[in-house]
């Protein structure tokens, strides 16, 4: 059977320590053997509907199981305390000026990224059989953590190859993050996931303007010789059962080498 472990780990932020999420699969006690890893943003909101904000995870574990992937995923825990994950989850400063609530001199994602990179990741590899090259390691999230994964990819594209962009904030930091993009020398075999699903808002005008961000960002990961699926999902919605849909089809994109 496969398994969800937790252990708690400092982080150079509120809410700490911060509880981290790993999905093993059913072979990891049977086989002494090294597994590709995908880390991940809202580790609470990826195994298990109990523990998800809005009582819907993303269905992890079950897909993993029943496709029978030897991958272990591994979720960070967001912060639960008013705005801050939005706070930890802008890794640039941000230009979408509606939110007033956010402070631009506060955004700490960078801090979250080089976490996740220099502390995370050493730590999961010392507990658990994991890869540490960069060719078996992925980052993933969805909105802003969907945010954070284009910016990984891109500053830390030394400890990752693949990045799952689900439905991501772009339009926060659209700019510097274009920025960031172009002046990136990417590595080789770097693959990239983005979507954007036709229902996410109601907004007038959002539909073309996600499209259009999606693309812009897309255009300049190809650019710097990336392998990119820029995918306009019809009928999808900003939420986890639309996300839970498309899991499988992101993840065959990112680790074709598990199929």
């Amino acid at each position: 059977m496969s398994r969800i472990e937790t252990f708690s780990l400092d982080i150079p932020l509120t809410q700490s320590p911060r509880k981290i999420y790993v999905y093993l699969p059913d072979s990891y006690d049977r086989e002494n053997r090294t597994y590709p890893v995908l880390y991940m943003f809202d580790g609470h909101n990826l195994f298990d509907d109990a523990e998800a904000t809005y009582g819907k995870s993303w269905g992890i574990r079950d897909y993993l199981d029943r496709a029978g992937i030897d991958l272990i995923v591994i979720g960070q825990d967001c912060s639960h305390i008013g705005n801050k994950r939005m706070d930890e989850y802008c890794p640039l400063p941000f230009t979408e000026v509606r939110w007033s609530f956010l402070d631009p001199d506060m955004t700490e994602g960078d801090i979250t990224a080089e976490w996740f990179a220099r502390v995370l990741k050493p730590e999961c590899e010392k507990r658990y059989r994991i890869y540490s090259h960069r060719s078996h390691v992925g980052i993933a999230g969805s909105s802003m953590g969907g945010l954070m994964s284009e910016y990984c990819i891109a500053a830390y594209n030394d400890v990752y190859s693949k990045a799952g962009c689900v439905s991501p904030a772009s339009y926060f930091c659209q700019k510097p993050l274009s920025e960031l993009i172009k002046n990136t020398a990417f590595r080789k075999n770097t693959r990239v996931y983005i979507d954007l699903g036709s229902k996410e808002s109601p907004e007038p005008g959002f539909i073309y303007r996600g499209v259009e961000n999606m693309l812009e960002l897309n255009h300049l990961y190809t650019d710097g010789g990336c392998t990119t699926w820029p995918n306009f999902v019809v009928g999808g919605t900003h939420s986890e059962a639309s996300w839970e849909n498309i899991f499988p089809a992101m993840l065959e994109f990112l680790y074709p080498e598990l199929y």
